[in-house]
């Protein structure tokens, strides 16, 4: 054939394109079991977060949580792993709560949807932590937030992002941010749910009884999506919370 005909050309270019396509596939296919078990992973790295385990012990010595560890020692922590409908009864258990994916499950009517819930246990005290997730100014946030045995008062976040700015909205990440939900209460003292909100020009210094913290500066809009994102998603956990006889607030 003449290689400098269009035929040559046009034939030379569909042999390539199929070639290249089936490395990317086979590429991709080598990788998503690797992946996927990053991905779980690190989902277990930031429940364990949220209620104080950042380090466990190896070989007698404290050590970070890597994520490898967080798999290790995830069940050594979490006692419960349970998704709920929306009347607040227990739909899936174990394993399976655990695979919900809240990003599809959003899709679907509030009726439809399951959430996850898991319950942990670290030096006698006990847990609940709620996955969270909404919008920021760009696109996708989302988190954990841990509830103590109050079910009031925030034992720890975690937050991340697909696109926020560097140095503004993607700040929700930084460990001084998350910090400032520490202790602070979900309902108002009326008992109300009102969740945390992120607030510019926050003025109430170390309060933790008044439902809100100091927002990141130049970075409104997604603070005001961890807002959104919190009230929204503990709403949906009231049913199942006021059907436990052994809590130790009212909520109403």
């Amino acid at each position: 054939m003449n290689r400098n005909s269009n035929a040559y050309t046009f034939i030379f270019a569909i042999i390539m394109v199929v070639v290249v396509g089936a490395l990317l596939a086979f590429t991709s296919i080598s990788l998503s079991d690797r992946q996927n078990a990053n991905v779980k992973q690190e989902k277990m790295q930031n429940i364990l977060y949220t209620v104080g385990v950042d380090s466990v012990e190896q070989n007698g010595a404290m050590v970070p949580l890597s994520r490898p560890l967080a798999e290790a020692n995830f069940k050594k922590y979490i006692t419960k792993q349970i998704a709920l409908n929306s009347k607040g009864e227990v739909v899936e258990e174990g394993d399976k709560a655990f695979q919900v994916d809240l990003a599809k499950e959003l899709n679907r009517t509030v009726e439809e949807q399951k959430f996850p819930l898991y319950e942990a246990e670290v030096d006698g005290a006990k847990y609940y932590i709620i996955p969270l997730r909404g919008t920021g100014l760009w696109d996708a946030i989302w988190g954990y937030v841990s509830l103590k045995d109050d079910v009031n008062t925030i034992k720890g976040v975690v937050f991340d992002h697909k696109g926020e700015t560097t140095g503004l909205g993607g700040e929700i990440t930084k460990a001084w941010f998350q910090q400032r939900f520490e202790d602070e209460k979900i309902f108002d003292s009326s008992g109300n749910l009102v969740g945390v909100s992120v607030v510019k020009g926050y003025t109430g210094g170390s309060n933790k009884d008044d439902n809100a913290v100091d927002a990141i500066s130049g970075a409104t809009i997604t603070g005001d999506g961890v807002t959104d994102m919190i009230s929204e998603r503990l709403k949906h956990y009231l049913p199942y919370f006021k059907n436990q006889t052994d809590m130790k607030v009212a909520v109403k």
